[in-house]
């Protein structure tokens, strides 16, 4: 397999500059003046995650983590890390992408990879039985989002929805992507789009709140839809502080979603939530209503959470609930059979951090949530991460993928005894 490997660059950067001086003691008067007040520190940008810290000094420790600038070379992944349940394997598909984000395949197998802190969507394709990486496109502003159908990629950045035909027949020398939609926000916070394409031929769009918690305008906190052409703009849901996965259930096709909790009301509430859309224009509550039945401390005076479409099931404090899939497949285990796979990429705002796994959400005949039971685990070890999964994606065969950004992979799991290659 051939892996890419990006140049190297420097994702974060800051600078503290401080100066002094001094005086001779002799030219110092005898009663000197009260010394100054410190300067006030510099406000934090809009939409900054630390906005609404607490001021104490557990939460002073707490800040979002930063990913290793790089991907891991294939011999570093934490694959003996990673634990799956009796009778599942997991092996790495893919490595050498920096920033491995959302998932999507095409129709003649290849899969397509978004990211959010470079400016790359790749490509992974099989020919031959030889597995090869290529960047697909580059010179993109937060490419996290990728959609495939008949033929076209369809790419998420942080303002513009953008595609590539025949795609799969041009992956040495693609075109360069054509915009199709760009009616949308450019706050940087929660501005990277996981997109999909739904039962109804309409590409999804979710706009996440411009900030931690904001009381924002009738252009955030929502999921639109769009025809394939970008034309035919609507809302499908409101009240949607982040959402970065949802799919649709394979029988009902009604939209699930998850959604990730508000920041700084505690370590342990909100969760974050699993929804679902039963008709269009239902209202999810942030930022009035959090996990279906906390008021929002600062806007949810004189609301009641009654107002508001509560959750399907909650999927832990802060853990990021990110990319999730039906799975239909036929590899695994009937008990698996239309569950939902979900990626929880990870808390950083809890002292003890949560999520870093995949689980798998079984649901009851009325759609709400049964269980929640662990997948994958083994990304975080002694409160650190060693992975952070992102999506999931079903293949043809019926096997799993998992995109890890945090390492620049993509892991696959396949269930029954594994295959070894003659010698």
């Amino acid at each position: 397999m051939r892996i890419y490997s990006p140049p190297r660059s420097l994702l974060l950067a800051g600078a503290f500059i401080g100066a002094f001086t001094c005086a001779a003691a002799a030219q110092q008067p005898a009663n000197p003046p009260a010394a100054a007040a410190p300067a006030a520190a510099a406000p934090l940008p809009p939409g900054s995650p630390l906005i609404g810290r607490p001021d104490n000094v557990a939460a002073a420790k707490l800040a979002p983590v930063v990913a290793p600038p790089l991907p891991a070379a294939t011999d570093k992944l934490p694959l003996a890390k990673l634990k799956v349940p009796a009778g599942f394997n997991i092996e790495v598909y893919a490595a050498g992408m920096a920033n491995a984000r959302s998932l999507a395949l095409g129709d003649k197998g290849t899969v397509f990879v978004g990211s959010r802190l470079v400016d790359k969507v790749y490509a992974i394709s099989d020919k031959d039985g030889k597995r090869t990486v290529k960047v697909l496109a580059s010179g993109l502003y937060r490419p996290n989002g990728v959609a495939f159908k008949n033929g076209t990629l369809y790419i998420a950045e942080l303002s513009k929805i953008s595609k590539i035909d025949k795609v799969e027949d041009n992956l040495d020398n693609p075109p360069k992507p054509t915009v199709i939609y760009d009616n949308l926000p450019k706050d940087e916070a929660h501005g990277w789009k996981f997109i999909a394409i739904g039962p109804d031929n309409k590409l999804y769009i979710p706009v996440g709140q411009p900030g931690n918690n904001v009381l924002h305008d009738d252009a955030h906190g929502q999921i639109r839809r769009i025809n394939l052409d970008g034309t035919g703009a609507e809302v499908v849901a409101l009240g949607v502080r982040n959402s970065v996965g949802f799919d649709w259930h394979p029988e009902t096709k009604q939209l699930y979603f998850t959604d990730n909790g508000r920041d700084w009301l505690s370590e342990d509430v909100p969760q974050d939530e699993l929804n679902r859309v039963t008709k269009v224009g239902e209202d999810f509550g942030a930022p009035y209503c959090y996990q279906g039945n906390i008021p929002d401390p600062e806007f949810g005076w004189g609301r009641s959470c009654s107002e508001f479409t509560a959750p399907v099931g909650l999927m832990g404090p802060h853990t990021a609930s990110l990319g999730m899939r039906f799975y239909t497949g036929n590899m695994f285990p009937k008990s698996y059979k239309d569950a939902i796979i979900v990626a929880r990429h990870g808390s950083w705002n809890r002292s003890n951090k949560a999520g870093g796994d995949v689980v798998v959400v079984k649901l009851n005949k009325d759609g709400t949530v049964k269980s929640i039971e662990p997948f994958i685990t083994g990304f975080l070890e002694d409160n650190k991460y060693v992975g952070r999964p992102v999506d999931v994606l079903q293949m043809k065969d019926g096997s799993l993928l998992v995109s890890d950004d945090w390492n620049g992979a993509v892991y696959r799991i396949t269930y029954g005894k594994p295959k070894v290659a003659s010698q």
